[in-house]
């Protein structure tokens, strides 16, 4: 009986001190993000979900908007022209992490389904992982300037499919309503 309580005290001690143990204590922090933004500016979707695809932009006037995807990051930059971005941070797919989407390296298309898009754009830190990514999905390398230039090109085409979509699912009594796009904090 000993050795059974030993063995399991063990097994706590090593799982707690694991690699992955603390990656999770990571993850907890690099989502801080989330947790002050948990839902998207324009379509209300849960950041915490599409936590591979989420943007966080940052205005020189102190503002700041959160967004689930490219999609609607774009809609924002589109919809707040007068107002200069910061910073544009999007997440490394791999890690979940904000990266800055300026120097992030995109990959466009393949078979991975994007988020309130057709087309998807994935962002990576590293090169060797959208090179990975690539092997497996397909798409193409591409930089922030390419990936939003696809993002507004497929914006008719992906808002018409947002909006065939969501005729189709039956409303939710007392679900939220998306936040305006003025609600800027």
């Amino acid at each position: 009986m000993r050795t059974i309580v030993a063995m399991a005290c063990t097994i706590g001690i090593l799982i707690a001190i694991s690699p992955g143990a603390s990656a999770q204590m990571v993850d907890q922090h690099q989502f801080e993000d989330v947790k002050q933004h948990p839902s998207c500016s324009y379509c209300g979707m849960d950041r915490q979900q599409f936590s591979r695809s989420r943007m966080l932009i940052r205005y020189d006037d102190g503002s700041s908007m959160a967004a689930c995807s490219m999609h609607c990051a774009a809609l924002d930059l589109a919809l707040m022209i007068d107002k200069n971005p910061r910073s544009i941070q999007v997440a490394d797919y791999p890690s979940g992490r904000l990266i800055d989407a300026e120097t992030a390296v995109w990959v466009v298309g393949g078979s991975r389904p994007g988020v309130m898009t057709q087309r998807a754009k994935w962002a990576f830190e590293k090169k060797p992982d959208a090179e990975a990514f690539l092997k497996q999905y397909g798409g193409q390398l591409a930089g922030f300037d390419e990936a939003m230039r696809a993002t507004f090109d497929d914006m008719y085409s992906d808002t018409k499919m947002i909006r065939e979509r969501r005729k189709m699912r039956p409303k939710m009594p007392g679900a939220p309503a998306p936040m305006a796009p003025h609600s800027h904090n």
